[in-house]
Formats: C-alpha cells, structure tokens, sequence
C-alpha cells in the first residue's frame, strides 16, 4: 500500500513510499481509507519542530474510512461501517488531563491516517456522522476535538454569550467557531487576513477585527462590550490585550502561542474582574465521543478548504506552510 512517511533526507522530509498492509491483530480494526486531513503538527514534524521524532513513520492523525477487516467475532459489528478515528492514545486515567507517561497521538510515534489502510484498536472508532461525507468528516478528530473541550469542557459556553476566536481561519479555531455559534453565541473573530475577517462573517461572525492594526483590541471591544469567553491559540503580546477585553468572571482558554510568550501578565486586571486563564490542549475520549454526537445532532459540516488526491499531498503540506488556508486541507484516496 502507499503511505507518507517522514524520512530522513535534507530536502522534503516526507515522502510517498511502499509499505506491507498491517496484520490485524485480536481487538484491532483494519480501516481502508477514504479521505485523511492535515493539522499543523504535521507540518512540524516535517520541519523537525516536535520531540522524538521517529523516521519511516506514517504521519497523519485525521482520518475517516470503511472497516475492511477485524480480528475478533465480538467486534464484526464494525465490518463495512463508515467510521472516523480518535487520534488519542492512552490518555490515561483521569479524564482532567492526558498521561504524561503513554499518551501520544496517532501519527507518529504510531502509524497514521496518511496511507491507504490503517490499522487500530477498536475502541478508536466512531461512526461516521452520517449528513457527512468522508472528506468532512475526515477534517474531524484531531481540530474538532480540541476545540470541543476548549469550548465546552473549559470554557463552560453559555447562550447568549460574547465569544472571541482568535486566528480564524485555522481547523481548531473554525471548529471552535462553529461549535460557538451552534451553542447561540455571539462570535467574534480576530486574523491578520481581511479575507479571512470577510468570510468570518459571511458565514455567522458577528463582526471581526485585524490584529495587525494599531488599536485593534479597543475598536473591538467598543463594537462587542466585553467577551464572556476567548479561545485563542496566539499568546504573544496580544494575551493582555484580550485580558483587557474580557467582561468579570470571564474565561480565557488557550490551546496555543503560535506568538510567543507575552514578556508579561496583567494580573492585578486578570484577579480583580476574577478572570480563569486556562491552557488546553487535544482531549479525552468521553469528550470525543461527545463531540462527535453533538457534531451529528446540530448538523454541523466541517469546512474544508480544498481536496486533493492523495498522490499531491506534498503540495498541502507546503500550502499549511503558508498558512493561507480557511478551513482543513484534506487528501482522498
């Protein structure tokens, strides 16, 4: 079968290669793949930005498909499903945060969705929405359920509420967009794009706001009144502006800092209006599980920025190197 894996070579890094179909083994689940997606952790794996990187790996963690083979008669109740796959790995015990000791994600150290059969435990698969088709549903896992929890989980998302989404544009800030809006939030965005702003509200932003220009954070906090909750994946310097931005008893849930660190933290601000500054990041699988029901009750449809054959997916991880995407880059096989 073809599979992209991360090599060892100077220039491209990744490569399209042969490699034998995996062997199903008792409580695993073979899945022939319909259509994969990109997140910008494998773009970094590419350019050696994540730790113990491993050559000859499959890369990918977002994946949807049809379960070909399973290795036990209990579970051939998933034979021919149309299924997505839970990224994660061994969270571990307690459902507030991951093991630090086995969780990992799919894609790297375990082989991932970029090939043309993946294997797994049963237990990772979900049923595919069923008002989707494989290429958005494939946009799902790894975005959609980060966002999930940022959103829910912390962020504790009320009807009615102000909500800020920095950095639109991006699958987890997206997914975070439109899980806000489904919930009856007002949504805001912030990007440095005004393309990016411009589509925001054409599809349900309130309104928006370019983080480049001067005075940005004031313009939008005349035209909102405050934010109950931020999801923000910037940090940077920007940070305090959005802590001068939040209403009392706001939340500010970060899942990122794609900016760097901010040299400092207002706090006496952040302790005075009781504001909760809480970091996230991917999420257990009860909240999987969750998330993709809630995906299934309201409809929702992943938005994708374009599809292509899985013979061109070199070409999309250099457009995520760009980084002038609106939505998942997804390959289909």
């Amino acid at each position: 079968m073809k599979a992209l894996q991360i090599k060892n070579t100077p220039k491209e890094r990744i490569a399209i290669v042969d490699v034998p179909v995996p062997l199903v083994k008792s409580g695993q689940a073979l899945v022939k793949m319909k259509a994969a997606a990109l997140n910008h952790r494998d773009q970094w794996i590419r350019e050696g930005k994540y730790p113990k990187i491993q050559f000859d790996c499959t890369l990918g963690s977002d994946g949807c498909g049809i379960v070909e083979q399973v290795a036990d008669k209990e579970n051939e109740y998933w034979l021919g499903k149309d299924v997505i796959i839970n990224p994660n790995n061994d969270w571990g015990n307690n459902p507030a945060v991951q093991s630090h000791d086995n969780y990992h994600i799919l894609g790297m150290p375990t082989q991932g969705t970029f090939a043309e059969y993946v294997l797994v435990n049963v237990d990772r698969l979900s049923e595919k929405p069923s008002h989707l088709n494989y290429e958005r549903a494939a946009a799902i896992p790894l975005a959609g359920l980060t966002s999930y929890r940022a959103i829910f989980t912390h962020g504790h998302i009320r009807r009615g509420e102000n909500v800020l989404i920095s950095g639109i544009g991006g699958g987890v800030a997206l997914f975070a967009f439109q899980f806000a809006l489904a919930a009856g939030a007002n949504v805001y965005v912030t990007s440095s794009s005004e393309d990016k702003l411009n589509k925001a509200k054409n599809i349900g932003a309130v309104d928006g706001a370019n983080y480049t220009q001067a005075d940005w954070h004031k313009e939008l906090l005349e035209k909102s009144g405050g934010f109950d909750l931020v999801i923000d994946s910037g940090g940077g310097e920007n940070f305090n502006l959005l802590i001068k931005m939040m209403r009392p008893a706001g939340r500010i849930v970060f899942y990122g800092a794609t900016q760097g660190l901010p040299t400092s933290i207002d706090l006496y601000r952040a302790f005075f209006n009781q504001l909760r500054i809480q970091g996230t990041t991917m999420g257990n699988d009860v909240e999987f599980d969750e998330m993709v029901k809630f995906i299934a009750s309201k409809k929702i449809i992943p938005i994708v920025d374009s599809i292509r054959p899985f013979e061109q997916i070199v070409s999309a991880f250099d457009e995520m190197k760009q980084g002038n995407q609106f939505g998942k880059l997804v390959v289909k096989f």
